[in-house]
C-alpha cells in the first residue's frame, strides 16, 4: 500500500497508533459502505470487530494511497445517511 505524508504523520496520535495496518488494508478491500467525494478521493468505512468500532479510510483519487485513516464516531451503519 502507499501512503501520504500526512497519514505517516498522523500514525504518531495516540488515538490512531493503535489502528493496525491489517485493519485498514481490510476496509479498503472490503468496505461495508464507500463512497466518492466531490473532490476525487474516496471514503471507505469498514467494521473492526476488535475493537468494536467503525474505521474510516480515506484514499486518494487513484483509490491507492491511503490519506487518512480514523474510527469514526458518527458513523451508525450502511443504511444511514452518516
Amino acid at each position: 500500500m502507499k501512503y501520504t505524508q500526512y497519514f505517516l504523520f498522523t500514525r504518531n496520535r495516540s488515538d490512531r497508533s493503535v489502528i493496525e495496518f491489517e485493519w485498514i488494508e481490510r476496509v479498503v478491500a472490503c468496505p461495508i459502505k464507500s463512497i466518492r467525494q466531490a473532490d476525487g478521493r474516496f471514503k471507505k468505512w469498514g467494521f473492526i470487530q476488535e475493537e468494536a468500532k467503525y474505521l474510516i479510510v480515506i484514499l486518494l483519487e487513484d483509490e491507492e494511497t491511503i490519506h487518512n485513516a480514523f474510527f469514526d464516531r458518527g458513523f451508525k451503519g450502511v443504511n444511514n445517511e452518516n
